[in-house]
């Protein structure tokens, strides 16, 4: 019984150890797949109800909240750099788990250009999935549409 008491706290933290390297794992496979094109490390990092949002400035001046979805996630990593130009040849990518508890996450994600707070849960298949996205670029002006 005593070892069992012991070795308690051990065992939960190999588990959080767990927990974090595949959290890690879903944001390092959201980002990384923009930056080598590949939609399916895309895919397996995020869920298939993911919600993306920033808030956006119309050519107009107008706000609005932009939504971006599952979909289009997965076509930003299959297009958007798939002439290999669109980062660095060494990416910043920084990940701070800001929270765990039990099956739900917060995560912030600095990139070279704009910052993710990330939610995340552990789903029936013990893996860890993003669910929802808010983000910004670093430089807030480009929060915008071009004038037209």
């Amino acid at each position: 019984m005593l070892l069992l008491l012991v070795a308690s706290p051990l065992l939960s933290q190999a588990a959080d150890a767990t927990d974090t390297q595949s959290i890690k794992r879903a944001v390092r496979d959201y980002i990384e797949s923009q930056h080598k094109a590949d939609p399916e490390r895309m895919a397996r990092g995020i869920d298939p109800q993911l919600a993306k949002r920033t808030y956006w400035r119309a050519a107009d001046g107008s706000e609005f909240v932009m939504n971006t979805d599952y979909d289009s996630m997965l076509k930003v990593a299959r297009t958007y750099n798939k002439d290999g130009t669109k980062f660095p040849a060494q990416p910043r990518v920084e990940i701070k788990i800001l929270d765990v508890d039990q099956r739900v996450a917060t995560v912030k994600l600095t990139a070279d250009e704009w910052i993710d707070y990330m939610h995340l849960y552990k789903n029936q298949h013990s893996e860890w999935k993003i669910v929802n996205v808010l983000w910004q670029y670093h430089d807030t002006t480009r929060q915008a549409s071009k004038k037209q």
